[in-house]
């Protein structure tokens, strides 16, 4: 793992299942306001650490990428909290947020994590968590994580703290 600086941190997945537990330690973390970016190409990884969001998050069921229904809602197990998984990669413009009603929801009582964030990149909050995802080989992924606010870069340091011990 690589400190860049204060806000972000680059490392290395060596498998999906790796990219899943990094996940869960990251979905632990979460509260209700939380919102986390997850960019990257197709076959990146952003669903396979959604997945370990969710599940870290104590979500009632399996996660699933909401590519064709826009949104999923996952409660959690012990307390009711809702995490919500948009997809945004069929969004084309301003006017598909607006009919799919997604500025309400990033402004909810939830937690939140984003699919191809960039597509809405005009009306997201700016506290966040940016999760980068590239690929290095077949089985290999590169995640950079990036703090915008307060609330974000306190996560990130509990996050680099529960994953890496540093």
């Amino acid at each position: 793992m690589a400190i860049l600086d204060e806000r972000t941190v680059d490392f290395i997945s060596s498998s999906v299942e790796q990219t899943i537990r990094l996940g869960v330690r990251l979905g632990e973390l979460l509260e209700i306001g939380d919102l986390v970016c997850l960019s990257g190409e197709l076959g990146t990884g952003k669903t396979a650490i959604a997945q370990g969001i969710g599940r870290g998050w104590g979500a009632s069921r399996r996660v699933t990428s909401p590519t064709f229904t826009l949104v999923n809602e996952y409660q959690r197990l012990h307390d009711g909290s809702i995490l919500y998984h948009i997809d945004c990669y069929r969004l084309e413009n301003q006017a598909d947020v607006v009919t799919a009603g997604l500025d309400s929801i990033l402004y909810d009582s939830g937690a939140i994590m984003i699919e191809w964030p960039e597509q809405i990149s005009a009306i997201l909050p700016s506290n966040r968590l940016w999760v980068e995802l590239r690929h290095i080989n077949e089985t290999r992924r590169g995640l950079r994580i990036k703090a915008d606010g307060d609330r974000a870069l306190e996560l990130l340091k509990q996050f680099r703290l529960s994953a890496f011990g540093v």
